[in-house]
């Protein structure tokens, strides 16, 4: 099982994959909102030769204590999972507010971090009105309407039930905390301050976070290229997890 680590107001549950066997600094991953660790493929969280991170944000999967409704909030609590297990750089990889959340450390913990992977996110993460209040007002429905914009038209059934599942088992509060955190999120006008290699993977089928925010990503920062998944959904990751793999498995070998 899993250890815990004391992060700044909670305690934070990740997932740990075995020493690193080809070099090169550790991989972070973070998920999205209303996510965890699991939102990631087992191809990436046991990438093979890399040490590989996956935490549960605070309030998410099985960490402790309420979310966060700050990307600067979440970027702190990462940074004190660092802390606490005596990493100073890693790679830092993040899916949709996954993504801000890694943007922001580059910004203001550069030091920590040596690459970025910005999958199915953007520079800005504006929030559909209908999303923010239907949290409040018809959860159930917001969900299914969350989940059908998540996946792409190759997604099967099974795995959007297992979208709705993970979605449903997200505290209301913690959700519309984690979409309130994206709706105020907009670095476009520091993106120059972004002076780390980085991957920037976008899928042609994603409706949440369409192509144009990658292209911008990788447009934006110096030393961006950008990674396209044909077909892909917002939900990339777990919709063609040996392509997202491959590409990501790619950018680690090069940084080693």
């Amino acid at each position: 099982m899993a250890p815990f680590a004391d992060g700044t107001r909670n305690r934070i549950w990740y997932a740990q994959s075995r020493p690193s066997t080809r070099g090169g600094p550790p991989l972070l991953l973070i998920h999205g909102a209303g996510g965890s660790h699991l939102h990631w493929p087992p191809q990436l969280r046991r990438l093979a030769g890399v040490s590989v991170l996956a935490p549960d944000l605070p309030g998410h999967g099985r960490s402790e204590g309420p979310g966060r409704e700050a990307i600067g909030d979440y970027t702190r609590d990462v940074v004190s999972l660092l802390d606490a297990l005596g990493i100073e750089r890693t790679v830092v990889g993040g899916h949709s507010m996954g993504g801000a959340i890694a943007q922001a450390m580059a910004l203001d913990h550069a030091e920590r971090v040596a690459g970025l992977i910005l999958i199915g996110t953007g520079a800005k993460l504006r929030v559909a009105p209908a999303v923010l209040d239907g949290i409040l007002n018809d959860f159930e429905a917001t969900v299914g309407l969350v989940v059908d914009w998540s996946f792409g038209p190759a997604a099967t059934d099974d795995l959007k039930q297992l979208g709705i599942k993970a979605i449903r088992e997200t505290d209301p509060a913690v959700l519309l905390g984690d979409y309130r955190a994206c709706d105020r999120f907009d670095i476009r006008d520091q993106m120059e301050r972004i002076q780390t290699p980085t991957l920037v993977v976008g899928g042609t089928a994603d409706r949440l976070t369409p192509l144009r925010f990658s292209r911008y990503l990788a447009e934006n920062i110096d030393r961006a290229r950008l990674e396209i998944i044909e077909g892909g959904g917002h939900m990339m990751a777990l919709e063609s997890p040996e392509e997202v793999g491959a590409v990501v498995d790619r950018f680690m070998a090069e940084l080693s």
